[in-house]
């Protein structure tokens, strides 16, 4: 059974239980699984009305709602792509999205700030836009008459276009088919035992993987009930966590680490929570230590990306590492291969980790030869990460291949040494990239984040010393406020590297060449 009819066979068997409780600041709005299918059911005939057939692409560009929720479903009902857009993006970034793919249909919010006169003249394949106010149309769409079209879903059919962060270029739009979201959302359903009695508390953007397939979907897939609030605070989130509710929460690191902030010496309650888990970006070993020592709770790091959904994940009954990423989930077939041959290693050897399986996505939208070289020839999908299996079977992440510094001629993994680096007690967090430099080809360079009083940057390569060979050493250290982040908390290494190449050239702005 495909993700969309278990959707709507809950729709009807739980049809007077709470579905999603959207929370802003209007209040609470309750949807019930009956009244989630009928709107859905009543979108897709709004959408059809529109001109929204099998296989085109609906851009949508609306805050976190009950409306964003609808339209995402709708469109995958009409065998259609549901494409969502972060809200922040700028006009030349959504002409980029539109024209790269060929999207018709964009809606957005009546009250957009945005000009959108360049978007409309300079997306060609644009046909409409449509502006909605995203509060009252739960409301509005009850309004609508009508059945929608009948429309054969195969399984094969993209019903997802997620564009990637675009850290190493463009981003690219990885196809999700029906298919690739039904596995997913099982292999979460098995490895973290989703029940129709678990309330997740849900703060994510829904355009993005974690958020909307991860969260929502793996909550509407066994009939559960999703409190879900427009954007994350801290403060709220800890009040509802508190208030003994809800049974599951999604994090990133910084959500975790804006938790911690905000109780400060205040003792959480976290016994209600079965499951919370960290991901879409490294959880620190540090931010893992003080969860465990603060709230008495073990984060749940897991391991993903959007081409394939959740692949390892530190498991529910059973030893959590810090550090490490987990195992591989049931009907996950996950190696670390040479990335050389693609030939698989043996354990705690280092090499690239590679996927196969009904979750790896159909491809890249529009480009063939981006998908082909994506791929081993004996069909595995090249994650491009750097990591190791040991002999229990948990993985443990080295590095972007992307990332990868060669000072040398000798391979640096980043992560090893931002490891060590976020060990010492004066560091907030660091991110190690590689500079270019004409006698080593590149530099082992470091970004960090202190608290007041920092040390120097001598003292911090000093520390490395103990922990890292001399080649693995940073030699050149920038001190920064904060480091950049995409729209996810993933540190942006890419933008990183001018900031390392000003602080050589000058000094009396934090860097430090060793």
């Amino acid at each position: 059974m495909l993700f969309l009819d278990r959707i709507f066979e809950n729709c009807r068997h739980f049809a007077h239980k709470p579905a999603i409780e959207f929370r802003d600041h209007d209040g609470t709005t309750t949807v019930t699984y009956g009244r989630l299918g009928s709107a859905v059911e009543k979108t897709a005939v709004w959408l059809d009305q529109l001109g929204v057939r099998r296989g085109d692409r609906v851009a949508v560009r609306l805050p976190k709602s009950l409306a964003s929720i609808y339209i995402h479903l709708a469109t995958c009902r009409l065998g259609a792509i549901s494409m969502p857009l972060n809200p922040a993006y700028s006009a030349a970034e959504l002409i980029y999205f539109l024209n790269d793919s060929g999207a018709k249909l964009l809606l957005v919010d009546d009250s957009e700030p945005l000009d959108l006169g360049p978007v409309v003249r300079e997306a060609v394949s644009l046909q409409r836009t449509v502006s909605i106010d995203s509060v009252p149309f739960d409301t509005f769409i009850e309004t609508v008459e009508g059945s929608p079209p009948q429309v054969e879903i195969s399984p094969d059919l993209t019903a997802l276009m997620l564009y990637t962060s675009g850290t190493t270029g463009r981003p690219k739009a990885a196809e999700l088919s029906h298919a690739n979201l039904t596995a997913i959302i099982s292999s979460l359903d098995q490895a973290w035992g989703w029940r129709s009695d678990d309330v997740m508390l849900h703060v994510l953007p829904i355009f993005h993987a974690h958020g909307l397939v991860m969260g929502l979907h793996g909550a509407l897939n066994v009939g559960a009930t999703t409190v879900a609030y427009r954007k994350f605070d801290a403060n709220q989130t800890l009040a509802a966590i508190q208030d003994g509710r809800c049974s599951v929460f999604m994090g990133v690191p910084t959500v975790h680490t804006r938790l911690l902030e905000a109780a400060g010496s205040e003792i959480i309650d976290l016994s209600r929570l079965r499951l919370m888990t960290s991901g879409s970006a490294r959880l620190a070993e540090d931010l893992f230590e003080s969860f465990r020592e603060r709230f008495g709770y073990e984060l749940v790091e897991r391991y993903g990306m959007t081409e394939t959904g959740i692949l390892l994940s530190n498991p529910l009954a059973g030893e959590r590492r810090p550090g490490w990423v987990g195992v591989a989930l049931p009907g996950v077939e996950v190696r670390v291969a040479n990335p050389e041959n693609n030939q698989p290693l043996p354990d705690n050897e280092i090499g690239e980790i590679q996927t196969q399986g009904p979750h790896v996505f159909k491809g890249y939208w529009n480009d063939p030869q981006k998908t082909a070289s994506a791929f081993t020839p004996d069909g595995w999908f090249k994650t491009g990460d750097i990591g190791l299996r040991d002999s229990a079977g948990y993985y443990q992440l080295r590095g972007r291949s992307a990332e990868l510094i060669i000072s040398g001629g000798l391979n640096v993994y980043p992560l090893e040494v931002e490891r060590v680096l976020d060990r010492h007690p004066a560091v907030v967090e660091s991110a190690v990239v590689g500079c270019a430099d004409a006698e080593w080809g590149e530099l082992v360079t470091a970004v960090v984040v202190t608290i007041d009083g920092p040390p120097t940057e001598d003292d911090l390569i000093e520390y490395c010393r103990e922990s890292l060979a001399p080649y693995k050493l940073p030699k050149r250290i920038s001190l920064v406020k904060e480091l950049p982040r995409n729209s996810m908390g993933k540190v942006d290494k890419a933008s990183l590297r001018p900031t390392c190449e000003a602080a050589e050239t000058d000094p009396s702005g934090g860097g430090h060449l060793k």
